[in-house]
Order: structure tokens, then C-alpha cells, then sequence
């Protein structure tokens, strides 16, 4: 089965005919390690599902420290939301941390197979919400728990990033120095 398939059969089911339309608007890419697929100040068409590989989306303060906002690793959607949805620029930008293959949908393409296929429509809305409860989580654990709570809470749920990813970009995620990473995580 193909992996699109089977991600998006989480949520809907599919008969052949359905999947190969849905297929058919989305496009392949591939990126090594260390290439943008967004930058910022791009004007953002596409949103991208990771295949293979991970990558982040962050932003840079006026003082150089590198934000992450989210990893995306295999089965995650990634892409400037806020441009991708408002037709902006990025204010962000998205890199890959290891080599990726990636399927993308266009903003019109996407919006065409929510409006032609109701099961889409659902799906996308479905993902949109989970989304949204992750980010909750998120600004709410970073507001309430202590910098080890935030790193033992990511290590459990995602424990394949501390094998994938550098420390200093897991620290940058926790809003912690990498020393203080090394600290908590030994």
C-alpha cells in the first residue's frame, strides 16, 4: 500500500479510483540534508508531507538564536501555515536535518480536492485539529513544566528524535542551552 494511502486511511477510507485522483495532486521532492525546502520571506505555495527523512521549521531572533517550532519526520505535514493559508511570506523556514523525500500539494490543488472530495475535506480537518491540540500541548508544557519535565515528556513520546537529531537542535526546541540539555539528559 502506499504510505500517502495508508496515512490518510487513518482518518478516511479510500477506494482505488479516490486514492490515484488524490495521488495525482501531489508532486515528489527530494532534498538533501541542509536544503530549505521554505525560506523565509518566500511566498509559501505548498505544503509538504515527509515520505522519508525529517526536517524543522524554525526562525531566527534579531540576535541570531535559532527557534524550533516543530521537527517533521515520516507521516508529518510541514509548511508555513500561516503563509501557506493567508498567501504571505514565510516567517519562518523549513530545513531538513537529514536527507528527505517528499510529497507536496499545492494551496489550489489542495483547496480543489476539499471542495470536489467531502472525504478530504474531513481529513484535512481532522489533521488541523490534531495539530492544533499538539501545539496546545506545547505552548502549555512551556509554560507550566520545568525545562527536564519538557525534555522527559519529548523523549517519551518521540524518542527515535534523540537518535536522529542533534542535541543542539533538540535544545533549541526545548527553549534550553545545549549544555543544560547534556545535563538532563545523562
Amino acid at each position: 500500500m502506499h504510505p500517502l494511502r495508508r496515512h490518510i486511511e487513518e482518518i478516511i477510507s479510500l477506494t482505488d479510483q479516490e486514492f490515484e485522483y488524490i495521488l495525482s495532486h501531489f508532486k515528489p521532492l527530494k532534498r538533501n540534508k541542509f536544503q530549505y525546502i521554505i525560506q523565509e520571506g518566500e511566498s509559501v505555495n505548498k505544503e509538504f508531507w515527509v515520505v522519508k527523512g525529517c526536517l524543522k521549521s524554525c526562525f531566527f531572533d534579531q540576535d541570531g538564536k535559532e527557534h524550533i517550532l516543530q521537527f517533521a519526520m515520516e507521516d508529518w505535514w510541514v509548511t508555513d501555515y500561516e503563509a501557506f493559508t493567508n498567501r504571505t511570506k514565510a516567517t519562518i523556514s523549513v530545513d531538513c536535518i537529514e536527507d528527505c523525500e517528499l510529497l507536496y500539494i499545492t494551496y489550489d490543488d489542495r483547496e480543489k480536492l476539499s471542495s470536489e472530495m467531502h472525504k478530504m475535506e474531513r481529513f484535512w480537518s481532522k489533521k488541523t485539529k490534531l495539530s492544533y491540540i499538539a501545539l496546545q500541548n506545547r505552548v502549555l508544557s512551556q509554560m507550566k513544566d520545568t525545562a527536564k519535565e519538557r525534555c522527559e515528556k519529548l523523549q517519551a513520546r518521540y524518542p527515535q528524535l534523540f537518535q536522529r537529531i542533534p542535541k543542539k537542535l533538540i535544545a533549541a526546541y526545548l527553549g534550553v542551552s545545549r549544555e543544560t540539555l547534556s545535563r538532563l539528559y545523562s
